[in-house]
């Protein structure tokens, strides 16, 4: 059968081991929706799956690029679509996991993403003018010329925000104009993992010491030592920036932990905007503190998904 199961929610609620989970009940192999863990040498701090499930457990597109190389949405649409369809061709069943809206419904949606290049140079330029002006200047200037691209994204993300100007400047439309839907021809299941925000914040705060603890602090010295600059947009992740200051002795390390923590928090409040709690499509299930409190529920509803799709 030609389907695919796609995991989504905010950032530390257990989606890559609600993912392993399943794989231990069905052929399964997992394609990443993650858009930092496509980035090689950035283990810890993008939260990775363990080396012993992702040998366990085929994984794709994790470690795909280095950390200095551009990479974009139609990029990934490619590489995913093409992952999804070879999964789908081995009689395996493909899931899609990860906390990037952008990735996820592109996917899922159909999207025909604007096939415009990079253009390094314009990049640069913005990124200089945010460092004098601030993000928000260029957010301002994308809700007046794209009020529903601005409403999609968060306005804190620079790199999409420039990337949306970049789009309007190469072709004279507004990206979400170009960005049209056209589906897939294939069933999909989405299964959603929330929970209470208090208990999100819970669940963030215990993985940011548990990095500090894995090695956080060296990965991040490890990169900088490799010549990767903290102006990079891959170093512009969640964690690597707080600790790269710390590293260069702007802030000392429990600032940067605070930090990373309610940036984290920031983060995972504004992934419900992509996935929200009303979606129709979205079966909704609450993160719970035992794995398996909630596994005969998913897997019950997999089987039924599975048993009511037409074999080709």
């Amino acid at each position: 059968m030609k389907v695919l199961v796609a995991i989504v929610g905010p950032t530390a609620v257990g989606k890559s081991q609600l993912g392993c989970l399943i794989a231990e009940v069905f052929p399964a192999e997992i394609v990443n929706a993650d858009s930092r863990q496509i980035y090689r040498y950035m283990d810890i701090g993008t939260a990775k799956p363990p080396i012993e499930d992702r040998q366990r457990i085929p994984h794709h597109l994790l470690d795909i690029i280095l950390p200095d190389q551009v990479y974009s949405l139609a990029l990934y649409q490619q590489a995913a679509r093409a992952a999804i369809a070879c999964i789908q061709s081995h009689n395996r069943l493909p899931l899609l996991i990860g906390g990037s809206g952008q990735y996820i419904w592109s996917i899922i949606e159909g999207w025909q993403v604007p096939q415009v290049p990079p253009d390094i140079e314009y990049r640069r330029t913005m990124q200089s003018r945010a460092a004098e002006t601030g993000t928000e200047a260029l957010f301002k200037e994308l809700e007046q010329l794209d009020p529903l691209a601005a409403s999609r994204m968060d306005p804190h993300n620079l790199r999409r925000i420039i990337r949306a100007l970049e789009i309007y400047k190469e072709t004279g439309r507004k990206p979400s104009e170009l960005q049209l839907k056209t589906g897939v021809d294939y069933p999909v299941l989405i299964l959603g993992l929330t929970t209470g925000r208090e208990n999100l914040y819970r669940l963030i705060d215990e993985r940011v010491e548990r990095m500090i603890e894995k090695g956080f602090i060296d990965e991040v010295k490890n990169l900088l030592e490799m010549g990767y600059s903290p102006g990079l947009p891959s170093m512009s992740s969640l964690g690597y920036r707080e600790i790269s200051s710390f590293l260069f002795g702007k802030i000392d390390l429990a600032d940067a932990i605070a930090r990373i923590k309610f940036e984290t928090h920031r983060f995972a409040r504004s992934q419900y905007a992509w996935f929200h709690l009303n979606d129709e499509r979205i079966r909704w299930f609450q993160a719970t503190t035992h794995k398996n409190d909630n596994r005969d529920d998913i897997i019950y509803t997999i089987k039924t998904f599975l048993d009511n799709v037409e074999p080709l």
